[in-house]
């Protein structure tokens, strides 16, 4: 079975199974908050027009159906990171014998939002940053939660709310989260890109997704915008 048709016998378990038990799971995570970053510069506004952030929070469908509501992210790409590019594709990843997690290449204004501000959304509605390789119903080393830094501010800031998050006890684990050095980003198939969007009454999106949609505009309704096709 590939990967598509095993996501598509996820969702319909989702729904005839266990459908109320994850979806539970899926709104607790979505109502914690992270707090501020307290690190200064995480809030500071950076001179640059534009800044990419690259973060790995299970299925890149999700993380992208979030950061498309968010005020100040210009673009978003659907892809993988942490492994080659002979590897950058979906069959390879999908089974597990590469070093690459589904990512999501963020590019935003930062007169408009920090990097620290798309980490605490990230914290906050995205991802458990609490699972080891896995993320729901979704197990695998390409499902981690990482976040792969391109700057030594990018790595000092996460490093430093990660170390934030642990100390105030936000989740009742340590977080696992990775912070790792971006090698190379690689952009995922074209079927892949807004599937959240183009696809809303896909089960599993239902279950998995639209939660941390509804939870983006009632914790950040002065982010949040309506999602617009690129």
């Amino acid at each position: 079975m590939t990967m598509s048709g095993l996501r598509f016998s996820i969702a319909v378990l989702l729904v005839v199974g266990v459908f109320f038990g994850w979806r539970h799971m899926a709104i607790g995570q979505a109502e914690r908050k992270a707090p501020v970053p307290a690190l200064a510069t995480a809030e500071a506004k950076s001179a640059a027009h534009t800044e990419t952030a690259v973060l790995a929070g299970g299925c890149f469908w999700g993380v992208q159906s979030v950061y498309n509501r968010v005020k100040g992210v210009t673009h978003t790409v659907a892809g993988y990171s942490g492994g080659t590019k002979e590897t950058a594709n979906y069959a390879a990843v999908s089974s597990e014998k590469t070093e690459h997690a589904e990512s999501l290449k963020i590019v935003f204004d930062p007169q408009k939002i920090s990097f620290g501000t798309i980490l605490r959304i990230f914290f906050s509605v995205v991802a458990d940053p609490t699972q080891l390789n896995r993320q729901g119903p979704d197990v695998g080393y390409s499902y981690r939660s990482a976040i792969f830094y391109d700057s030594p501010e990018q790595e000092r800031i996460a490093k430093a709310y990660i170390a934030q998050l642990d100390a105030s006890h936000v989740y009742a684990k340590p977080i696992v989260t990775q912070v790792v050095p971006l090698k190379a980003f690689y952009d995922g198939e074209d079927y892949h890109q807004d599937y959240a969007d183009k696809n809303p009454g896909n089960p599993y999106i239902q279950v998995c997704d639209v939660p941390k949609m509804a939870a983006l505009k009632a914790q950040f309704p002065e982010l949040f915008q309506e999602y617009h096709a690129h």
